[in-house]
């Protein structure tokens, strides 16, 4: 506070009208807030009264013997302020970073009216004006635009919250006036209901279809149904009369062999039956790679790692929008149907959460609020892995482990709500054609014994060994895409990869099948009716009724082993080059895979030593009896959850994504006991899960939530510019518009901080870059007398001079509670208020005083440098 200027003494009272603003060079006296008492002008405010005064009010320093209403401290035991509406000193505290100086009441007050507003804004209980943030305005269409965010930028929470609550407030005191006001308030009350509704039902709908179609496409590349070409392999034989199929094909479906050579067996058929299989891959890959690359570039991969960003703050235009809906619907349907190793859940989550952002547009609450628009988000993505797996428990859990970055309670009955009625739309619409909804079904009779925990544990360790192999493979193989000319030409490498994956794959009949059928016939257990491979066992099936006897395995047995063991190495290879290529695939399905192969081998293993060895005591007699006491399809589920919890480091979400995906309710201990074996071996080997990987590959401005920071440098340390160097401000009243578009030309900062003066730069507040821009060209086509020699003044004081063109005030786009912290808080804290506010900048003081700014990509650079990582990769503003 000693270099403040404290000449002089004159201090009038709130009902002064004041003439120049007390913070101006040529008037350092300390004054009290004033608020003139004229009539109100033409600039609207937050609500149209006819009682209001001004519509802006001087906020100044107050000195400690003039008591203010509007701002009450309280003293505290280091001297500093502390707001009593439970704000803090966090803008306006000891070391004075809101307003400048150290703010406290003197110790004589006596009692104090309660504060007519917040720090978010104005209280409309009350008559005054408060504090604001930047295109808050009730009327924002006075400049349209403002408080948007632009393309590649970060949104700031606080401000978007506070926006809706003072929306809220608003609506509420309105519907007290007319039938008409209180209709519009319940309408507002149920809108996210009614949105999230409507998620569902799309979602549910779109998910029908696309299995539908996935299922008919795959059978193409077979055969055909001559009688019905619309129905898939399944559906064609259900008119059939004969209750037995070789190799899963009746009379009434026709192999491409049957129909060119009328013939089913012999190498002939065989050699037309791969050309075709290859023919239709190719075909379907090429159109799902020219869709992408022409109509919707954005509608490739998982879309996942790009939904964690968004839902984290970050904004990519059109990455949610329709063509990118159309797109990914289309092409995930021809992708599924090349045979490639990919599957279609993640990119369901993308589907969803697009439909959840083209139906929030139909609610201006959520369609005008980015951080309101990304609750609707993320109940869409709890919708999108409920009708992918058709676990709507699962999707809700996965949506609040994996996927959002602010999930409040609201939004977690709400993504409760929209996964189920998705759900249900997918069961009525039944595309599977079973009685079940689940993926997976299975039946196991057997409980599991004790010993198995160490079995399953192991193979939890196996999956984490798995999927961090596949993680540092693909992540090489990503990079080297991205930084070569391979990815000059996407539709050449897709082609490429599905010519290389139908060949390898055709031989073999378990990589020749649906990925989906291959994991529920892992996890099947083994029956009369069951004739694969997998099942040739010594067993003499005389009485149905009688419980199947462990049996020695036949030779049928140890060709499915080499067989899976061939189709696990083929099928890892295969998706560490598929995924991240330009159609839309997702890795949910191929990581089951890859475990289910694993866990059954390993399965087949444990029963034949609980055959050969009955009486060990590590089967605690429960072998003995002759029953088949091990349960392999156990063993490939446990797997399954192995390796996908390795991959994407899912620990909770993923249990109940199995355990409903299976309906193997008994198995939730083994399925928990693999998961944490798989994350804590993930873990140890690579620090990210898959989507966390291509996040920080892409250069995506994603702040993990779950990782700590434990460097011990300052916010001086990060901060811009350095010290010592020019900070670019804007000054309250003495900037001409031509200086402002002159510091917008020369500079490419997305927000300015306002000052009362270049001498005494005593922060006032923080500005846009876009509203500035949207401001002044507003300002030059709307209002007469704006030129470029224009005062733009941020404050209610008028100019000392009124011989120049009219003033341009702008004080309505002013954020006037920017968060601030000191020069000398440590990182870690400034780390927390950006995960925990989703703060996109804060600012930093000495003494009241500006030195400079902390924005988010500062805080993402900072913390990659501390890491010894390169810390230009995080892209994006």
């Amino acid at each position: 506070m000693e270099k403040f200027p404290l000449k002089g003494t004159n201090i009038s009272t709130s009902a002064t009208v004041v003439g120049s603003h007390p913070l101006s060079g040529d008037h350092p006296s300390y004054q009290a807030v004033g608020r003139k008492t004229a009539s109100p002008t033409n600039e609207r405010s937050f609500i149209n009264t006819t009682s209001l005064t001004s519509d802006d009010e001087m906020i100044d320093i107050t000195p400690n013997n003039v008591s203010n209403p509007n701002y009450q401290y309280h003293s505290s035991s280091n001297g500093g302020g502390s707001r009593e509406d439970g704000v803090g000193g966090e803008t306006l505290g000891a070391t004075g970073s809101g307003l400048g100086g150290s703010l406290h009441a003197g110790s004589d007050n006596s009692v104090r009216t309660s504060p007519t507003h917040s720090r978010f804004g104005r209280d409309f209980h009350s008559d005054h004006e408060g504090i604001s943030f930047s295109g808050m305005t009730d009327n924002s269409d006075d400049i349209p635009g403002i408080g948007q965010y632009d393309d590649f930028h970060t949104i700031d929470w606080q401000r978007d919250i506070a926006r809706d609550r003072m929306r809220h407030r608003y609506i509420v005191k309105k519907r007290q006036d007319s039938f008409w006001d209180l209709i519009k308030g319940a309408h507002d009350a149920s809108s996210g209901w009614v949105c999230v509704l409507l998620v569902g039902l799309f979602t549910g709908c779109v998910a029908g279809v696309i299995d539908i179609g996935a299922s008919w496409m795959t059978d193409l590349k077979f055969g055909i149904c001559p009688q019905a070409f619309w129905l898939n392999r399944e559906q064609c034989c259900w008119s059939s009369n004969e209750t037995s199929f070789v190799s899963g094909n009746c009379s009434q479906w026709h192999t491409w062999s049957e129909i060119i050579a009328s013939t089913r067996e012999g190498a002939g058929a065989y050699i037309i039956s791969y050309f075709f299989y290859i023919a239709w891959a190719m075909l379907f890959a090429l159109l799902a790679a020219s869709l992408v690359r022409m109509f919707a570039p954005y509608a490739c991969g998982s879309g996942i790692p790009e939904i964690k960003t968004i839902l984290s703050g970050f904004i990519i235009r059109s990455y949610l929008g329709k063509w990118t809906l159309i797109i990914k619907s289309v092409g995930l349907i021809l992708a599924v149907s090349t045979g490639l190793s990919l599957g279609k859940e993640g990119p369901m989550v993308h589907i969803a959460s697009c439909i959840g952002n083209i139906l929030s547009y139909l609610f201006p609450k959520y369609g005008r609020n980015e951080a309101k628009k990304r609750e609707i988000i993320s109940a869409a993505a709890a919708a999108g892995v409920s009708v992918a797996f058709g676990a709507p428990i699962g999707g809700v859990l996965f949506s609040l482990e994996e996927v959002s970055y602010y999930f409040p309670l609201k939004t977690l009955w709400r993504s409760f709500f929209c996964a189920l009625i998705a759900a249900f739309i997918l069961r009525s619409i039944n595309p599977f054609g079973n009685e079940h909804s689940v993926l997976f079904y299975v039946e196991y009779n057997k409980p599991w014994i004790f010993f198995e925990l160490v079995p399953f544990i192991g193979l939890g360790i196996i999956g984490g060994c798995i999927a961090t192999l596949f993680i540092k493979a693909n992540l090489w193989w990503c990079r080297f895409r991205k930084y070569s000319k391979l990815g000059q030409y996407p539709v050449t490498e897709v082609l490429a990869v599905t010519f290389i994956t139908a060949v390898i794959a055709y031989p073999n009949h378990y990589t020749r099948m649906n990925t989906s059928e291959l994991i529920y016939l892992l996890f099947s257990q083994c029956g009369i009716s069951n004739s694969d491979y997998l099942c040739d066992y010594n067993r003499n099936f005389t009485d149905v009724k009688k419980t199947i006897e462990i049996a020695a395995a036949g030779p049928g047995v140890y060709k499915a082993i080499w067989l899976l063991t061939l189709a696990l190495v083929m099928k890892l290879v295969m998706t560490i080059f598929t995924f991240g290529m330009k159609v839309p695939c997702g890795l949910f399905i191929p990581s089951l895979a890859l475990g289910a192969i694993v866990g059954r081998i390993v399965g087949i293993g444990m029963e034949q030593l609980a055959y050969h060895y009955p009486k060990i005591w590590i089967f605690s007699g429960e072998c003995s009896t002759g029953d088949d006491c091990i349960t392999p399809g156990l063993y490939a589920m446990v797997g399954a959850a192995a390796v996908l919890g390795g991959v994407t480091r899912m620990t909770v979400s993923l249990v109940v994504i199995m355990f409903e995906l299976t309906g193997g309710v008994r198995y939730i201990v083994p399925l928990m006991a693999a998961a944490m074996a798989s994350k804590w071996v993930g873990d140890a080997l690579g620090r990210q899960g898959i989507y966390d990987a291509h996040i920080a590959l892409n250069g995506y401005p994603f702040l993990d939530s779950k990782d700590e920071f434990q460097h011990t440098t300052l916010a001086a340390d990060v901060m811009q510019p350095k010290r010592n160097e020019t900070l670019s401000v804007i000054t309250q009243d003495s900037m001409t518009v031509d200086d402002i578009e002159t510091l917008l030309k020369e500079t490419e900062h997305n927000g300015y901080p306002v000052v009362v003066s270049k001498e005494n730069q005593y922060l006032v507040g923080f500005v846009l870059r876009r509203d500035l821009n949207l401001a002044i060209a507003n300002a030059r086509r709307m209002i007469d007398g704006i030129a470029g020699q224009s005062l733009v003044i941020f404050t209610s004081a008028q100019p000392v001079q009124n011989l120049g063109p009219s003033p341009l005030k702008l004080k309505k786009i002013l954020d006037m509670a920017p968060i601030t912290v000191t020069d000398q808080t440590p990182m870690e804290t400034v780390v927390d208020m950006f995960r925990k506010l989703g703060l996109r900048q804060t600012l930093v003081t000495h003494n009241g005083r500006l030195l400079g700014v902390i924005t988010k990509k500062d805080v993402l650079r900072h913390v990659k440098q501390m890491d010894n990582e390169d810390p230009n990769t995080v892209l994006f503003n």
